[in-house]
Formats: C-alpha cells, sequence, structure tokens
C-alpha cells in the first residue's frame, strides 16, 4: 500500500467490495468498465515492479470466466505496452473466448486487436514452466465462496506446480481458492493457489489479514481502482 492511499486502513468483505461497485456506478457515474482500467493500471505496476526486480522473461496470466480474468486482460495490454513485443506474455483462457461476457470481453476483444497470444488454458497447462516466468492467477475474485473445480481447478493445481519448479506466482484480488472474508480455503486446501504476492483491490480483505493466509497470498499490496475514500468508508459501514 502506497502513501496517500485512499483506501489506508480501510478492510472491505465481499459484500462491502460489490457495495463499492453499487455506489460508484450510482453515485459517481463511474461504470464498471473503468474500474476495471483502474485496476489494470494498478496490477499491472505491481507486475512490473516483480518482474524488473526478479529479472523475470515471461508473463502467463490465467484468465477466469468472470471479472477476475477481464481484469487479467486489462493488465495484459498495460504490460505490452509497457515491455513492447520483448516480453513474451500469453493469456491462457479457461474457458472459450466466446463464452465471454461484459466488461471481460471488451478487455479480451482489445488485446486479440493488439495481437497479444491468447490460448486454451488445457493447452498451456502442458507446459513445465518454471524459473524466470511470472505467473498470474486472475482466476477467481472476491466473489468466489465455492471451491476451484473443473478447468480452473485444473489450472489452480498446475499454478502451484509452477511455483515449486521456480516461477514466480502474482494472485489478483485474492489467491484463488482463498475466502477473502475468512482466510481459510474453500474446500481443499491443496487447490489453494500459493501466490508470493497478492494485489487485492479497492481496499484490503479481512481474510487477508488472517496469519494462516499468508501461506497463499504472500506479500500483499493494495491496488486503487479510481474512487474516493469518502465512498470507501461509507461501504465498510455497510453490512458485512
Amino acid at each position: 500500500m502506497q502513501a496517500g492511499d485512499p483506501s489506508q486502513g480501510i478492510v472491505l468483505t465481499r459484500a462491502q467490495a460489490r457495495e463499492v461497485d453499487r455506489l460508484a456506478l450510482k453515485e459517481l457515474h463511474l461504470p464498471g468498465i473503468v474500474l476495471m482500467e483502474n485496476a489494470a493500471i494498478a496490477l499491472a505496476s505491481c507486475a512490473a515492479g516483480i518482474i524488473g526486480g526478479g529479472g523475470l522473461d515471461r508473463v502467463i496470466i490465467c484468465a477466469g470466466p468472470g471479472n477476475n480474468g477481464g481484469d487479467g486482460f486489462a493488465m495484459a495490454r498495460h504490460l505490452r505496452n509497457g515491455f513492447g513485443d520483448g516480453m513474451p506474455l500469453t493469456l491462457a483462457l479457461s474457458i472459450e473466448a466466446e463464452r465471454y461476457r461484459g466488461d471481460a470481453l471488451a478487455n479480451l476483444r482489445v488485446a486479440e486487436a493488439m495481437g497479444l497470444h491468447t490460448a486454451p488454458a488445457v493447452s498451456v497447462i502442458e507446459e513445465e514452466i518454471g524459473r524466470g516466468t511470472l505467473v498470474v492467477d486472475a482466476l477467481l475474485g472476491t466473489g468466489a465462496t465455492r471451491a476451484p473445480e473443473g478447468a480452473i481447478g485444473d489450472v489452480a493445481e498446475w499454478i502451484n506446480a509452477c511455483r515449486d519448479r521456480g516461477a514466480t506466482v502474482l494472485a489478483v484480488d485474492v489467491p484463488t481458492g482463498l475466502d477473502c472474508d475468512t482466510g481459510a480455503p474453500i474446500g481443499d486446501q491443496a487447490m489453494v493457489v500459493r501466490a508470493h504476492h497478492t494485489c487485492t483491490l479497492c481496499a484490503m480483505k479481512p481474510g487477508l489479514l488472517v496469519e494462516a493466509a499468508s501461506e497463499f497470498a504472500g506479500g500483499v499490496t493494495v491496488g486503487g481502482i479510481g474512487v474516493p475514500r469518502s465512498l470507501l468508508e461509507r461501504a465498510a459501514g455497510s453490512p458485512a
């Protein structure tokens, strides 16, 4: 968290984070795609710092079916703009491209138009990725209340295997499979992504403050989404 961040000291549950989105649209006329863009800028900045500090030379962004995946698509665009074509970057899609919807689909279409490499996650996870690669977990966000299963579960397990082989893992918002409110695994602990870093969006989440969650979240920073502190404080005062 950076000095001057409007989220300083604010902790939001899953329900309260949704309230931020509702208030941003209703009162500030900030649509979801603008919040996603702001989140992507914060995520790309976090990733760039990790890449530069760790001497990494490849990025694989594992994109889930919802807005967490959309954050990953938009983040990829900013990374490509920052690093150029010299940084190999792959978007691993957990569902078929035509099944994405809304803001996630809009950002996927932009990524495709820019020529970013997209591939089905089922093919990407056949690779034995290790040292030198940043693997981004943009599978499931704070809204997830069910354990990862199917393709999502397979990708989550692959991400952990990549970490075991020396890859660096960054989680978007919350590691897939971890409950953002309690900090406990949702289902089988083996299915929870073990990240080195987590960039949680909007404000800190209570589950990420639980000591046991650090095994999965690693170091946690907060990425702003462009809303004022007054709105965050109101959301924090709403029912958890």
